[in-house]
């Protein structure tokens, strides 16, 4: 498996660049305390000012992994759930392939901004902090799609990340994990900080068990980023 998905547009790529030097050296860009890193994602957003370009893992598309994998496993009605969904390009795949779908993002800029590009969506979008979820949602989903949202975290915030994520599938529900990721031994830099074997396999001490593991490439200007696409079953 190979994405090789490039936003072809010179300009939005120099967009993309003076932004992620200016995020950058916002407080919480580089992890820190939890407040820090939480209100960073909601600037990103509010600075945006409606320009994609100035969020950084916005590629107006779909990723190629999540399109692939849906169309083995179409949705047929199932319940399914998009983690941090952003502008709403996955969790509009997620639809599209069938399954009755919801989307949250911790920030509201990014919520409202996923509803005005698809006013017609059927995915039901709402601004949640995956720390503070609503009761309703723990055990709830068929399928919880988890895409970049653990590798844009760190320490005490990371580790919480992949335990509540296990607690959203309903038995006989699946997680599907798209990360980019690094060897066992190799010093993670970031952010984003790429996952690690031991981590993803830590949703399986919370009740899933890892029924697929995939690596694949990225290909980005003058570099090729690791990345994981794993899935996780619950049986009970």
């Amino acid at each position: 498996m190979s994405d090789k998905t490039v936003h072809s547009d010179s300009a939005f790529m120099a967009r993309r660049d003076a932004a992620r030097n200016r995020i950058d050296a916002l407080t919480g860009a580089k992890g820190g305390a939890a407040d820090d890193r939480l209100a960073w994602f909601h600037t990103v957003y509010r600075e945006a000012g409606g320009d994609p370009a100035a969020v950084p893992w916005a590629d107006l598309t779909p990723k190629e992994a999540i399109v692939e994998w849906l169309l083995e496993n179409p949705g047929n009605g199932k319940r399914a759930i998009d983690i941090g969904c952003g502008l709403g390009d996955n969790a509009e795949a997620l639809a599209a392939a069938g399954y009755k779908t919801e989307a949250f993002d911790l920030s509201e800029d990014a919520i409202l901004w996923a509803q005005k590009r698809f006013p017609d969506s059927s995915v039901s979008y709402r601004a949640a902090d995956l720390f503070q979820l609503p009761s309703e949602w723990l055990a709830a989903f068929d399928l919880v799609q988890e895409c970049y949202t653990i590798q844009a975290l760190d320490g005490d915030l990371r580790t919480k990340a992949i335990e509540v994520m296990a607690g959203m599938v309903a038995p006989g529900g699946q997680l599907l994990l798209i990360n980019r990721s690094q060897d066992e031994t190799g010093a993670a830099k970031g952010p984003p900080w790429p996952m690690k074997p031991s981590e993803w396999q830590r949703f399986e001490t919370f009740g899933l068990t890892m029924v697929r593991e995939e690596f694949y490439e990225i290909e980005r200007p003058g570099r090729i980023i690791p990345h994981v696409r794993a899935v996780f079953f619950r049986k009970w």
